[in-house]
């Protein structure tokens, strides 16, 4: 775990190291527009700080009782030190305290260590979106994920 983490709602002026990080981590990374359209159409945007130097994001949708993690993204040199665990648990509170009772989300199949963080998070598979993701050979699918909450 790194030193003493804090999660805050994130804002306009997190944009640019958002998307920096973002395509940094990403073969296919969401653009400014997308982060800006979140943003305006009322998604949680949620930043992870360390001493002041902020470390990841999440996207969070609210849908009734249900909430989608959109994106998530945390800087290489602060992987696999608890923050995305860290961030999870932020967005399980912040979604149940608005009404929701499950959280969604998709993941490539490829990407084996946030499929095996879901898992240990209890998030289990509901289905499958055919061809969801661009990849470098055409398309990928994606893995839906569900967890109660």
């Amino acid at each position: 775990m790194t030193k003493t983490l804090s999660i805050r709602a994130g804002v306009e002026g997190d944009l640019p190291w958002i998307v920096e990080l973002e395509h940094q981590l990403q073969g296919f990374p969401w653009s400014e527009r997308n982060f800006c359209d979140s943003l305006a159409g009322g998604h949680d945007v949620w930043v992870v700080e360390s001493g002041g130097r902020p470390l990841a994001f999440a996207v969070l949708m609210h849908a009734i009782d249900e909430a989608h993690l959109l994106d998530i993204g945390v800087a290489r040199d602060f992987q696999r030190r608890g923050v995305a665990t860290r961030m999870l648990h932020h967005l399980y509170a912040r979604a149940a305290a608005l009404g929701a009772v499950s959280i969604f989300l998709e993941v490539r199949p490829s990407n084996l260590a946030a499929a095996r963080l879901y898992e240990r998070e209890g998030f289990v598979v509901v289905g499958r979106r055919r061809a969801y993701y661009p990849a470098a050979d055409g398309r990928e699918d994606a893995i839906v994920m569900m967890r109660g909450l």
